[in-house]
């Protein structure tokens, strides 16, 4: 990892136990931007409230303003570090608070399913243990991000919305079993445990 400043895990886990960060941030990965009185509306907080906790995200490194065309209207977004190599993303305590903001949403939906309309009360889950080359494991990511593709419009072009649309999770974890755990141990090129 660099040396550039960054909060610590220990910095930025406190932040998001608050509700209203947490509200925040879903609503940031949900919809890209979100000015203060755009949360306001949408959470059922005051404009005030939200604004400063979107300050307070920001000064921990993960919220930023998004560009904009001046005047009061303060849109923001998710933070995203890309490295010096090749620009890929490191990973960085964002990550872990990423999957658990996902791993929250998802815990939630569970525990009120029964509150949607009833054809929305089922989801969609599968798993898959593959056995793939770190290549072919970026074509599968690159194809899952191109099926989705088509589906991005609808995020700045709400009237390309048809009528009954919501906003769907769609996660995909990819990552490499330790070789103890992938049946075929040896294959993966491990060495050992990390």
């Amino acid at each position: 990892m660099s040396d550039e400043k960054r909060p610590s895990t220990s910095a930025r886990r406190p932040l998001a136990d608050h509700p209203v960060r947490i509200a925040l941030l879903d609503l940031l990965a949900e919809t890209g931007t979100v000015t203060s009185t755009q949360a306001a509306n949408r959470l059922g907080y005051s404009s005030g409230l939200c604004s400063f906790h979107l300050r307070q995200l920001a000064k921990h490194g993960l919220v930023e303003e998004a560009p904009h065309s001046g005047g009061r209207r303060r849109p923001w977004r998710l933070r995203w570090e890309a490295s010096p190599e090749g620009g890929q993303q490191r990973p960085t305590p964002f990550d872990d608070l990423a999957r658990d903001l996902e791993d929250e949403s998802y815990r939630h939906w569970q525990e009120n399913r029964h509150l949607a309309p009833v054809e929305w009360r089922h989801e969609e889950c599968f798993s898959a243990v593959v056995h793939l080359t770190p290549q072919e494991m970026t074509e599968v990511a690159d194809a899952v991000r191109q099926l989705l593709a088509g589906y991005r419009e609808r995020d700045d072009r709400p009237s390309a919305r048809p009528e009954g649309t919501v906003a769907v999770a769609a996660l995909t974890r990819l990552f490499p079993l330790p070789a103890e755990h992938a049946g075929n141990a040896g294959s993966a090129g491990a060495t050992g445990r990390r």
